[in-house]
């Protein structure tokens, strides 16, 4: 499946309350690679930044003047994405911002368009419990360059986002990426039937179980004998 790191600018943080998107980023991955098939887009709002977001992402009022509006851009994005996994950190926002813009023009919310959305904020918080997670906290635990970050940018921080995801996910298919890598032509993976293997039983010789048995005694003896395969295996009562 295609993924997509999708990011946008917002003009406040209620679509609710009327605010809109001014900014969409999206950067492809296929295979986990980028691939440099992406998508920007600067988006006229019909209204004014909050001052508040204004800092945040520093694009003005008069900038977003002559820019299109979603309408125009709506059906080569959703084309764009069909299908795809999106990845989106802080997903609720994004997503939320996506439906009211698409509801807006009468058309299906983004969910039933797309492949799957993947939230990294949720993923993170499950892997660093109680830590900081934002993108510039997981960029900077996870090593990731977001020097050239002085303001939030749908596109820069997609692009981020991308590598910071790669990282998070790194573990799950680190083995599959080294044999695709090193071992296949094309990046095809060959899966080997462990079926076919007899696996021999090697059993402990006589000094390792005595060398075993010490080890266990060490530790009953510093645990007052509290250790659970001695209670386990002690004999019960008589009846």
């Amino acid at each position: 499946m295609r993924q997509i790191v999708l990011d946008t600018e917002t003009t406040g943080l209620s679509a609710e309350g009327g605010d809109r998107i001014i900014e969409i980023g999206c950067v492809e991955l296929l295979a986990r690679k980028l691939t440099g098939n992406n998508k920007h887009f600067y988006l006229n709002p019909e209204r004014d930044s909050h001052e508040d977001a204004l800092k945040v992402h520093g694009i003005s009022n008069e900038f977003l003047r002559d820019k299109p509006k979603f309408a125009a851009v709506a059906d080569e994005l959703m084309e764009y994405l069909a299908g795809a996994e999106i990845i989106i950190h802080n997903a609720a926002f994004d997503v939320g911002f996506l439906n009211k813009e698409l509801e807006l023009l009468g058309k299906p919310p983004f969910k039933t368009c797309v492949g799957q959305v993947t939230d990294t904020l949720a993923m993170a918080k499950e892997m660093y419990p109680g830590k900081r997670n934002s993108l510039d906290a997981l960029c900077d635990r996870l090593g990731v360059d977001n020097s050239s970050r002085t303001l939030h940018g749908a596109l820069l921080d997609a692009e981020l986002l991308a590598d910071v995801y790669i990282n998070l996910t790194r573990g799950q298919d680190a083995l599959l990426i080294d044999i695709a890598d090193s071992n296949t032509a094309g990046g095809i993976v060959t899966r080997v039937d462990l079926t076919a293997f007899t696996l021999p039983v090697l059993l402990a010789n006589d000094q390792e179980s005595a060398a075993h048995e010490e080890v266990l005694k060490q530790l009953d003896k510093a645990s007052g004998g509290k250790t659970v395969w001695r209670i386990q295996t002690a004999p019960g009562p008589v009846a």
